[in-house]
């Protein structure tokens, strides 16, 4: 009997989902929570939001870290340095400048892309611009 308790007790705590909790940063009167950037304008807001958002783009570009694809930060550093056009990319009209290599792999992405609005495009251009070192 104890044994079938023991089974039902690990199978239940193995079958319950958690929750990713993100770690709350206090700055002064704000509340951050990490991987953001604080002080955000309103279109580098809208831009984050649609990049984690609509644009799914989070799933493989972080702030800080190369994940699948480049980190955010090395995006913003090479886009600044060679003056290129984010937007321009995400349309899939542009060619690629950050990590060329990765580019057949983004490219199955343009799919969602290519139907931003011009607003939506530029909006998550200065977002990714606001993590520029």
């Amino acid at each position: 009997m104890k044994n079938i308790l023991l089974l039902l007790l690990t199978l239940s705590l193995f079958s319950c989902k958690t929750e990713e909790k993100k770690e709350q940063i206090t700055t002064g009167s704000e509340s951050v929570s990490e991987g953001e950037v604080s002080n955000l304008t309103p279109a580098q807001k809208t831009g984050q939001e649609i990049f984690d958002g609509k644009g799914n783009c989070f799933t493989c570009h972080k702030p800080e870290q190369k994940s699948i694809g480049p980190s955010i930060q090395e995006i913003a550093k090479i886009y600044k340095e060679k003056n290129g056009d984010i937007p321009t990319f995400l349309k899939g009209k542009g060619k690629p400048i950050v990590d060329p290599s990765q580019y057949e792999v983004m490219k199955t992405n343009f799919y969602i892309t290519k139907n931003f609005s011009d607003e939506e495009l530029k909006a998550v251009e200065e977002y990714i611009l606001s993590h520029a070192p």
